[in-house]
């Protein structure tokens, strides 16, 4: 089986859809190795045909940002394809006219093209999957980027019709997509997303995690309710003034300028550390000092940080939105979001009370294990089975004689 895999949301910053593309393809490599199902190979440049070389080939397009540079360098036995087109305008033309076919950029035919994102990768030959992180662009387009909010809410339903197997991180992701674009539940496959090849600490956290950091990781767009964390910071400063200092972690964009503008005034100044965006190489090292994650948002489709938290020994309070209560399970504590008072006394609770942070680290231990990249790697696998069988009845379908005939 030969598959295609979209590689562009990570070739410049491997945030939570990057993150995923590339422990995706790496895992899938181990997959076809470890099955005997193809030999480690060099990358495969484009072109070259044949069933020779690694069963995964990921694919990027831009003008300035190669592949070599990215952390593809790392995917081991993938094959690349770097092609220098502007993304805007192959997204666009893709998006509007689907076109060009990927089988006349790769200069060869997969089996599987993969698109990280709604929508589907047009193609000529190949079963087609697309994973679906969440909805959140149809419930609340003025959250989403222009791109996003242009093709995404219009042309979402059709494409999830035309794919022929819909990937999800969670149960929670899987049922909006069945009522809200109206696909059967027999063409969805929920594959839970995992954690690095991290090495944690033995047992327990570390001593004085108590008495660590307050840390958020995400980019500073509205959906994470960055604002609603900066005002239940606020209300836990008037409890404790002495309380640890907040870390947002996370790029940001243009419109979270008045967000980075309130760290300036009182009583943020001097309390509120805002890093940017953390390469993955720095992930472990920031949550290991954190003594609490605190992920707010208003909805989410999986959320990685706290998986990535939890498999560490980091306390963490979520949301008790989207599918964060899915994933952390009761291995933390759920705040509402849009009550600051119920975040800041979740947080104070956990600097505060040793015992119940202790619990919470060796509960997010335990509940991280059910989390793995190799997992997800190989229920995406199974998905491309069935999207093969997909387009084959389809393909048949279209080829059968009509009634009479």
């Amino acid at each position: 089986m030969r598959v295609l895999l979209d590689y562009r949301p990570a070739l410049r910053e491997r945030t939570g859809v990057g993150e995923y593309v590339h422990q995706l393809a790496k895992e899938l490599a181990r997959l076809s190795s470890s099955d005997g199902a193809s030999s480690p190979a060099a990358p495969r440049p484009r072109g070259t045909g044949g069933s020779a070389g690694p069963d995964v080939v990921v694919f990027s397009s831009s003008w300035k940002d190669r592949l070599r540079d990215s952390d593809a360098g790392t995917l081991g036995s993938v094959g690349t394809i770097d092609l220098r087109w502007p993304v805007g305008l192959l997204n666009l033309s893709w998006h509007r006219f689907g076109w060009p076919p990927v089988e006349l950029l790769a200069g060869s035919r997969f089996d599987i093209v993969h698109s990280p994102h709604p929508l589907v990768l047009p193609s000529r030959y190949a079963a087609q999957v697309v994973t679906i992180h969440d909805l959140d662009f149809l419930v609340n387009p003025d959250r989403v980027l222009a791109e996003v909010r242009r093709d995404y809410g219009r042309l979402a339903r059709a494409h999830a019709h035309r794919a022929d197997r819909i990937i999800v991180p969670s149960a929670y992701t899987a049922g909006q997509v069945r009522v809200r674009l109206d696909v059967p539940p027999d063409r969805i496959s929920v594959c839970p997303e995992g954690v690095p090849d991290w090495t944690a600490h033995p047992a327990g956290p570390p001593s004085g995690r108590q008495k660590g950091y307050i840390l958020f990781l995400g980019t500073l767009e509205p959906r994470k309710n960055v604002g609603g964390l900066l005002s239940a910071y606020r209300r836990l400063l008037d409890l404790n003034p002495g309380a640890p200092r907040l870390v947002l972690a996370g790029k940001a964009p243009p419109e979270a300028a008045p967000l980075l503008a309130a760290l300036a005034t009182a009583p943020l100044a001097g309390r509120v550390d805002h890093l940017g965006y953390v390469r993955p190489d720095a992930r472990q090292a920031l949550y290991e000092e954190a003594g609490v994650l605190v992920m707010p948002s208003f909805d989410e489709g999986f959320g990685l940080p706290v998986v990535e938290a939890l498999s560490l020994g980091v306390p963490v309070v979520a949301s008790n939105r989207g599918a964060l209560p899915e994933v952390l399970g009761d291995a933390g504590l759920l705040v509402d979001p849009d009550d600051p008072e119920s975040i800041a006394t979740a947080v104070a609770r956990v600097l505060s009370e040793p015992a119940l942070a202790a619990s919470l680290s060796a509960r997010g231990r335990e509940r991280a294990r059910s989390f793995s990249w190799r997992r997800c790697a190989t229920l995406t696998r199974d998905a491309y089975e069935l999207a093969l069988e997909a387009r084959r009845r389809r393909v048949s379908g279209r080829r059968a004689p009509s009634a009479g005939r």
